[in-house]
């Protein structure tokens, strides 16, 4: 053990340079360890949507935002609902049997939906991810046929749907539209992104 003198003036001076460089690691530390945590936007990103429908009227359609993706709420007309069963036998799926994107099981119907008049789908094109444009007009239009009912059509190629989402055949896109998880919270409150049971 050495008796020499302690230079206060030294220990002084290496407390205080440690003491800073402490600091100086934890103010770096914590916005990159913070990077790890996601984000409010992230966490929105994910999470379930509440949509009240009550103020849709038929033949209108509303827009929310789930997963980054648009989603489509529409409140179908009895015009648009009876037009699906003679439209049938022109859908290249007409039972929603692929499972590229899976139908949940209670939208395995003619209007793809668990309540008739209310449709619910992710408004992207399963071909290469446009976003179709809503043609609820029937009868001729450009880029759309004579017989028209009312639906959706994909300006990138062409590709048509229905009232429900469903493609027409022999169109570039492979899939019907997406429908999300989803249930009713009430008549009027609508849950997109979670199905489960109570």
């Amino acid at each position: 053990m050495s008796d020499a003198p302690v230079d206060n003036s030294k220990r002084t001076w290496l407390i205080a340079t440690g003491c800073a460089g402490a600091v100086g690691g934890v103010a770096t530390a914590v916005p990159f360890v913070s990077t790890f945590a996601p984000s409010e936007r992230a966490k929105a990103a994910g999470a379930s949507v509440e949509v009240d429908v009550s103020n849709l009227k038929p033949g209108e359609m509303a827009t929310v935002e789930w997963r980054g993706k648009p989603v489509w709420i529409i409140r179908r007309t009895p015009e648009q609902l009876a037009s699906l069963d003679k439209l049938t036998p022109q859908m290249a799926d007409p039972e929603s049997k692929r499972t590229a994107y899976p139908t949940p099981e209670y939208a395995k119907n003619t209007h793809r939906s668990i309540k008739p008049e209310l449709f619910v789908a992710v408004g992207i094109c399963s071909h290469l991810g446009c976003s179709p444009t809503a043609k609820f007009q029937t009868g001729a239009q450009p880029s759309l046929p004579e017989d028209w009912t009312g639906g959706f059509l994909c300006p990138c190629h062409g590709s048509t749907f229905d009232m429900a989402g469903r493609v027409f055949k022999n169109k570039p896109a492979p899939d019907n539209l997406e429908v999300p998880p989803h249930k009713y919270l009430s008549d009027a409150m609508l849950l997109i992104g979670d199905d489960s049971k109570a």
